[in-house]
């Protein structure tokens, strides 16, 4: 088994990212995982290369039903809000058309519903809103478009994910 990382300095907390490979394969562990449909992609993953694949190899499993996509809620409906709310504190993935992009202080939210108390929302960090302009996901060009973000949902009013990473966003169909 081989290690792969994209440098070797450890995070805070002395962690280190790395892909596994096991001997005598191309495909890092991670990849397989995700082919596989027994894992998710978390988007944190900042090689575009390496990234794609991942994305990739998750995608194929999701079209062919594989794993977890075997079953029909692995993608949560922003028109369930009470089913995303249940999974305060987990990863998830949600798909819905955005209704409104609104900006409060420095959060702007893309508002999938009208009550803002009950509805689910993806917010983004005034600070980071250049790195989505930058890859044409300027917050309203999402307006009335149908999305799938992936994120930890956590709960400010009704459920919401914060996007941090460009590749948390994956926008579904025209308008």
């Amino acid at each position: 088994m081989t290690l792969h990382g994209e440098d070797d300095t450890p995070d805070r907390y002395g962690r280190q990212g790395a892909f596994v490979f096991v001997t005598g394969s191309e495909h890092s562990v991670q990849s397989e995982l995700l082919r596989r449909g027994e894992a998710l992609f978390s988007a944190d993953i900042s090689e575009k290369n390496c990234a794609a694949a991942l994305v990739a190899a998750e995608g194929a499993a999701r079209d062919a039903k594989l794993g977890i996509w075997a079953d029909t809620t692995a993608i949560k409906n922003t028109e369930s809000p009470g089913d995303i709310l249940s999974a305060i504190g987990h990863f998830v993935v949600v798909e819905g058309r955005v209704l409104s992009v609104r900006q409060a202080g420095a959060i702007t939210y893309l508002n999938f519903g009208r009550n803002w108390t009950r509805d689910f929302a993806a917010t983004i960090s005034r600070r980071i809103i250049p790195a989505f302009e930058s890859a044409n996901l300027g917050p309203k060009s999402l307006e009335n478009r149908k999305i799938r973000v992936r994120g930890v949902v956590s709960s400010r009013g009704g459920p919401r994910i914060e996007l941090l990473r460009v590749g948390q966003i994956e926008v579904l169909g025209g308008k």
